[in-house]
C-alpha cells in the first residue's frame, strides 16, 4: 500500500501549482530555495501531524473552521502572488545577497503549504484509502509514515524545480522576470480560484 501511496503522491507533487510557483521564484533569488522548501515541507509535515492526530477530522466537520482556514490561504496566496509581480526575482549570483531573510522565506513556504485548505482536504480524502486496519502499526503510524513519503516526494521535486529554473535561466534574466511574473499570476488565480469555490459553495 505504501508504494501505490508513493506512486499516487508522486503524481500529484508534479503536478504544477503553487508550490511549484514558489519554488521557481524562491530558486531565482540567491540562497532561497532551500528555506522556501524547508518552510514547505514543515507546512506538510504539520498537516500530516494534524491528519495523523485525527484532528483533520474535527477540522472538516466544523465547515466554518475550512471556510476560514480557505480564505486566510487565498488572501496569503494573493498577497505572495501580488508580490511576486511587482518584485520580479531574477538570476542571482553568489555575491548577491537574496531578498528577504531565512526565517522570512521559510514562513512563506510553511504559508504556502500549510495555510493551504486543499492540502488538508487532500490528505484528509487520500491518505485513509491507503491505511489497513489488520495491519500491525496504528492507522496514526501508517498516516505518518505517508506523510513522511509524500514530503519526501515534495522536497525532491521542488528542490529539482527551483534548481532547475535557476540553471536554465541563469543567462537570460529577462526570460527569468517573465518567469517570475508568470508563478505570481498563477498564485493570484489560484487564490481567486479558491475565493470563488468558497462563495459559490457559501451561496449555495
Amino acid at each position: 500500500m505504501l508504494v501505490a501511496f508513493w506512486i499516487v503522491s508522486f503524481s500529484l507533487v508534479i503536478t504544477p501549482g503553487a508550490d511549484w510557483a514558489f519554488a521557481i521564484s524562491s530558486g531565482l533569488r540567491n540562497r532561497a530555495l532551500f528555506p522556501a522548501v524547508t518552510g514547505m515541507l514543515i507546512g506538510y509535515l504539520a498537516i500530516t501531524v494534524v491528519v495523523a492526530a485525527g484532528v483533520g477530522v474535527l477540522v472538516t466537520s466544523a465547515p466554518v473552521v475550512l471556510v476560514v482556514l480557505t480564505y486566510l490561504g487565498a488572501a496569503y496566496l494573493l498577497w505572495l502572488g501580488i508580490h511576486v509581480l511587482r518584485d520580479p526575482p531574477v538570476p542571482a549570483t553568489d555575491n548577491e545577497r537574496s531578498s528577504g531573510s531565512y526565517s522570512t522565506t521559510l514562513l512563506r513556504g510553511f504559508g504556502i503549504s500549510g495555510m493551504n485548505p486543499k492540502a488538508l482536504l487532500l490528505f484528509l480524502a487520500l491518505v485513509p484509502q491507503f491505511t489497513n486496519q489488520s495491519a500491525t502499526w496504528p492507522i496514526a503510524i501508517q498516516i505518518g509514515v505517508m506523510g513522511i513519503a509524500h514530503i519526501i516526494n515534495c522536497g525532491v521535486v521542488y528542490s529539482l524545480v527551483g534548481i532547475g529554473s535557476k540553471i536554465v535561466l541563469r543567462t537570460r534574466p529577462s526570460a527569468a522576470r517573465r518567469v517570475s511574473q508568470f508563478s505570481g499570476i498563477i498564485m493570484i488565480v489560484i487564490a481567486l480560484l479558491l475565493i470563488g469555490e468558497q462563495s459559490f459553495a457559501h451561496f449555495q
